[in-house]
């Protein structure tokens, strides 16, 4: 896969290095040439100096052959101005962009542009693991409005039913895993003390989900 990554700052460089040992063919835009030696002498891709938005900047780059663009810089509207060129001039198959303001990712999501909220996704992590310790997140969905949680059933739960854990819009719980085993949390599948539940939850009922698993 052809990537481009406009920024190169310590998102894009991550991502740009782990994509490349992966095997993909990655191209980096930046106009600081420092933010480009990030990357080592040993990179394997091609690096680009110029503006992110840049018509001439991105072709050099082969943008027209990319699969897939993602906008990391440091400032919003340069990162939704790339998107856009790439997504609605280049026609770039996927394209996403990284949002610092919360309040906008919502209003790039309606453009068509897949958004990231780092302060949001942060906050909303730091919030699940000060609130509920025992509760371990392991993954969460959009900038944090769902969340992939899992827990080990204790004693008192010994023998209920997976639906009993259900909450229409808040709990659903979504597979359990059993002596190193998964299946999927089916309707009136039994759960048993030691077994790891996973379940997707909203943070309004993060503590209601804990009150329920709590020994």
């Amino acid at each position: 896969m052809k990537v481009l990554i406009a920024g190169c700052g310590r998102v894009g460089a991550l991502l740009a290095t782990h994509l490349s040992l992966e095997g993909h063919d990655i191209a980096v835009i930046d106009q600081d040439r420092g933010a480009l030696s990030r990357l080592g002498a040993g990179f394997p891709g091609t690096t680009h100096r110029g503006k992110v938005f840049d018509r001439s900047t991105l072709e050099a780059a082969d943008i027209k052959h990319a699969d897939a663009f993602c906008a990391v810089t440091s400032g919003d509207n340069s990162n939704v101005v790339a998107a856009k060129i790439a997504k609605d001039i280049f026609r770039v198959p996927r394209v996403v962009a990284r949002i610092y303001e919360p309040r906008r990712a919502e209003i790039y999501r309606r453009l068509g542009i897949p958004a990231v909220s780092s302060v949001a996704w942060s906050a909303n992590e730091l919030l699940a693991i000060l609130a509920h310790p025992e509760v371990t997140v392991d993954s969460t969905f959009g900038d944090g409005e769902v969340r992939l949680v899992s827990v080990e059933v204790p004693l008192r739960l010994d023998g209920r039913t997976s639906e009993q854990l259900a909450i229409p819009g808040q709990i659903m719980p979504v597979a359990i895993v059993r002596s190193g085993r998964s299946h999927l949390a089916a309707p009136g599948t039994r759960i048993q003390q030691g077994d790891i539940i996973y379940a997707a939850v909203t943070p309004q009922s993060a503590d209601q989900f804990a009150e329920m698993l709590a020994p």
